[in-house]
């Protein structure tokens, strides 16, 4: 925290990277259950990032790996996963930093999630802005005896 300002995107970053770290935990104690599968997006030219020099000159900046069929070996860490896959019929082992990560999705689910990046990567798509605009105010209260029905059907699993 820099003076007396709290560092959301830090939080958020960490919460978020807590949650994917957390996912993949289960993933690699009992595998991926029904249709489950991971798209995992990580920047290749992150320090701590393992895999061939091959591949990473394919993807110089960032990846996206899918893991659902054909991975094995999926080891979690407090601070990084490995996996094997293949990459063009090649098997490979990649070392992957959770700070590396930049998104996180399971379509099975229809869950997933961006990762801001950090003050020094600061990406000028991201979703979390350093200022963003305060909410349009609501149009008011309700008047006593009246309320708002709100469907949770949107939310729920199909």
């Amino acid at each position: 925290m820099s003076g007396d300002t709290l560092n959301y995107r830090e939080i958020m970053r960490d919460a978020f990277l807590g949650v994917a770290r957390r996912i993949l935990a289960q993933a690699a104690e009992y595998g991926l259950q029904g249709e489950t599968h991971f798209y995992i997006s990580f920047r290749t030219d992150h320090p701590g990032v393992v895999m061939s020099a091959r591949v990473k000159a394919q993807y110089a900046e960032e990846i996206t790996i899918v893991l659902q069929n054909e991975f094995w070996d999926l080891a979690v860490a407090s601070d990084r996963f490995s996996v094997g896959l293949n990459f063009d019929d090649v098997p490979e082992t990649i070392v992957v930093p959770l700070q590396a990560l930049t998104r996180f999705v399971d379509p099975s689910a229809k869950f997933g999630f961006e990762i801001p990046a950090t003050d020094d990567d600061e990406d000028p798509d991201s979703a979390f802005e350093e200022d963003p605009e305060p909410p349009s105010p609501s149009p008011g209260p309700a008047a006593p005896g009246e309320g708002q029905v709100v469907s949770l059907d949107a939310f729920r699993k199909r």
